[in-house]
């Protein structure tokens, strides 16, 4: 199944700030010049960590518009289900960069089998995995290089 341009161009420009975060990470010059002209949070881990946690959360509000596709028992595990990723960042955010990003690694990775749920259950669209996984693959690279530099 193709994906819809819109979905595809706006969650690939979705992965622009997870994509800056590893350019300023491998480019000490490139960080440089990105915290002089805009900030020291906008370069380095610091901007893909604070920008996962945003997204992971933003994910559970994706989750919940599935959920409401659902009915009976189905319903309230999908709903139950879609608060986890918001939850995970809320505890597990935090103690330095290597951490954080390992967690959202970790959260990450989660969401994926959480959207495969939804998909399975017919929630989401056919398209829904094609795209997530490649996000995904995007993100994990991403925050990867982030916690490895």
């Amino acid at each position: 199944m193709t994906i819809p341009r819109a979905p595809l161009l706006l969650g690939l420009a979705g992965t622009l700030p997870f994509v800056w975060s590893a350019l300023t990470v491998l480019s000490p010059q490139l960080a440089e010049w990105t915290a002089r002209l805009i900030g020291p949070r906008f370069a380095g881990p610091y901007v893909g960590l604070f920008y996962g946690a945003v997204i992971l959360s933003f994910m559970s509000g994706v989750l919940w518009g599935f959920a409401t596709k659902m009915t009976g028992p189905s319903a309230t595990t999908g709903y139950v289900l879609s608060v986890v990723p918001a939850l995970w960042v809320f505890f597990t955010h935090g103690g330095g960069a290597y951490r954080a990003g390992l967690m959202l690694m970790i959260g990450f990775a989660g969401i994926l089998v959480l959207d495969w749920l939804f998909w399975r259950n017919g929630a989401a669209p056919k398209w829904w995995m094609r795209l997530r996984l490649m996000i995904t693959a995007i993100v994990l690279v991403c925050l990867l290089i982030g916690v490895t530099q």
